[in-house]
This record gives C-alpha cells, sequence and structure tokens, in this order.
C-alpha cells in the first residue's frame, strides 16, 4: 500500500494529538511535524520518530497531506501555500479570520484538485453520527455549550472558540439560509464575549437558540431538536442519544403513547475518526463531511453574531 506522506503543521496542545493519530494510521507517513517553537516540535517528533522542522515552506511540494493546527490568524497563509503545492489540507476550525479568505481557499483547492476539510471536530462525535440523515427537519433547536474557564483559547471570542461547533451542526441539519439572527453576550473574564446566547430563524421556518459559554461551572455540550411527531436530544459530552416519537398505542383516548429510544455510544476517538475521514477522501476523491464550504457557513453566521454582540456593547 503506498503511504500518504503526511505532516501536522503546529505541535501545540491540539497539534501533538494530530500528529499521534497520523502516526498510528497504516496508510499514512508521518513524514514530519513543524513549530516555529523548535523545542515543541522536537519533543513531538521524537515520541513519533519523525523529523522536526521549524519552516513549513520546506515542505511545500514534499508532502501529499497535512493538518494546519496554528493560530486562527496563520490559517489562511499557511493552508493557500499547502494547496497551491498540491497538498491536502486538515485546516483546524475557524477555518479563517474572514470570510474572503475562506472563498479563496476553496478557490484554490478546487483550482488544484485536493481536499480542504475543516476541522469541526463534534461532526464525528458518535452521538450526533448516531442520529444519521434525518426525514423530517428541525423546527426547534436548542444547544448549550458551557465550559469553565480556559486561557488556552482566548485569541478569539467564545462565539468562535464554542458556539461555532453548534453553528456547523445546526447549519446541516437544517439546510437552509439563516434569515435573521438576534443575539447577546457580555466579557467577564476576557477582553473578549465569554458568553453569549443567540437565536437564529431560517428561511424554512426552523429557529435555532444556541447559547455557548466558557466561564460555566460546569461542563456540558446538549443539544434537543424538535420535528413533528419527535423529540430528539444529543448528549455530546456522555455520547448518548435519545429519541421520543409518538407511538402506534395510545397512552389516553385520541393521544399517541410516547416512545423513547436511548442510545450510548462507546467513547470512541472523534480526532481519530476524523482524519481517517480525511484520509479516506483523499484517496476516493470524495468530498469531506465538513468542506471549506461547510467551514464558511459556519464562520459566516459566526462573524455575524459577533458583529450584533459589538454592536450591542
Amino acid at each position: 500500500m503506498n503511504q500518504l506522506r503526511c505532516a501536522v503543521i503546529g505541535t501545540g496542545y491540539l497539534g501533538k494529538f494530530h500528529a499521534e493519530k497520523y502516526d498510528s494510521l497504516e496508510n499514512c507517513d508521518l513524514t514530519a511535524v513543524v513549530d516555529i517553537n523548535q523545542e515543541s516540535a522536537e519533543i513531538v517528533a521524537k515520541k513519533h520518530d519523525t523529523t522536526a522542522l521549524t519552516d513549513y515552506q520546506s515542505l511545500l511540494g514534499h508532502v501529499d497531506a497535512v493538518s494546519i493546527v496554528v493560530p486562527t490568524s496563520l490559517h489562511f497563509k499557511v493552508a493557500k501555500d499547502f494547496l497551491e503545492a498540491g497538498a491536502h489540507v486538515l485546516l483546524e476550525k475557524p477555518i479563517t479570520v474572514t470570510v474572503e479568505e475562506a472563498d479563496e481557499l476553496i478557490a484554490v483547492a478546487k483550482e488544484n484538485n485536493v481536499i480542504l476539510q475543516v476541522g469541526h471536530l463534534e461532526r464525528f462525535n458518535p452521538a450526533i453520527m448516531g442520529l444519521g440523515k434525518m426525514k423530517d427537519k428541525p423546527l426547534f433547536i436548542e444547544s448549550h455549550r458551557l465550559a469553565p474557564f480556559n486561557p488556552r483559547a482566548t485569541d478569539v471570542s467564545v462565539v468562535l472558540d464554542l458556539m461555532i461547533h453548534d453553528i456547523d451542526i445546526i447549519l446541516a441539519l437544517v439546510e437552509s439560509e439563516v434569515e435573521r439572527i438576534d443575539a447577546s453576550g457580555t466579557a467577564v473574564l476576557t477582553q473578549d464575549v465569554d458568553i453569549a446566547n443567540a437565536r437564529l430563524t431560517f428561511k424554512n421556518g426552523c429557529v435555532a437558540n444556541v447559547t455557548a459559554s466558557r466561564i460555566s461551572m460546569k461542563m456540558e455540550r446538549k443539544m434537543r431538536m424538535f420535528r413533528p411527531c419527535s423529540y430528539i436530544s444529543v448528549d455530546f459530552q456522555n455520547r448518548v442519544l435519545t429519541k421520543h416519537k409518538t407511538g402506534e398505542k395510545e397512552m389516553f383516548p385520541g393521544i399517541p403513547e410516547i416512545e423513547t429510544e436511548e442510545s450510548v455510544f462507546d467513547n470512541g476517538d472523534a480526532l481519530l475518526t476524523e482524519i481517517q475521514h480525511f484520509t479516506a477522501c483523499i484517496e476516493s476523491g470524495e468530498q469531506p463531511l465538513v468542506s471549506g464550504e461547510a467551514g464558511k457557513a459556519a464562520l459566516q453566521t459566526a462573524i455575524e453574531i459577533s458583529k450584533l454582540l459589538t454592536q450591542k456593547g
């Protein structure tokens, strides 16, 4: 089997896990890891018996695929260089800083006939994958993504840090254009918004109420969706999918009973599944589950929410 020559650009908190996954895959050869912090790159490289570099440009034209796990402000430059060099790119979320940058990356990927996948990891959570393709679209969605404060991701607001995960999933579920956005939020511990709520109204009539906080005293990642004759709950943290729907029997005259089906999924490894999906798309030529277009749509909505919050601030 011909192995894909792979590299990881950025060996910080998340990048080191990307390196670990590539190293575990038989169809991949982890050619190098790159970080401007030489010590960080060398620690990861030594663990996986690969090459440590501080300049990613030396890899252009010498690798088939890369994971780019650098600060968001560098996403566009690094991803564009690799796409133009003919490498497939798995780019951490958010895709870029601006929608215009996202458009350009999508165009460059198409011009060079390479895969551009965006790292919205929750799409590969076993609970949401267990949902499958829904025949009936949701009428109302409610999501809560709450986390204790972590100084690691304070270079962006809670909208681009946490809420964008749920925005991406909701856009994929609803499959309709956003018609109106209302939002409120505030900064608490940082200079940017730390807790926010947004209400998305779609052209098909669906409404989504999305809350994200990075200053919570507890961890919670849940989404609830209401469809005709059914209610579905997704617990991302505990990997539980619960479906409630009307049954054929009656619990009162003229009132159908409610049937409940709960699925609890194994721990799994969402990042490994994401990278396996990425490499499978490279080999098959199929478009990834989270394409550049999907990443752009999530970014565009997140930016609109952020603008509303800035205006109110």
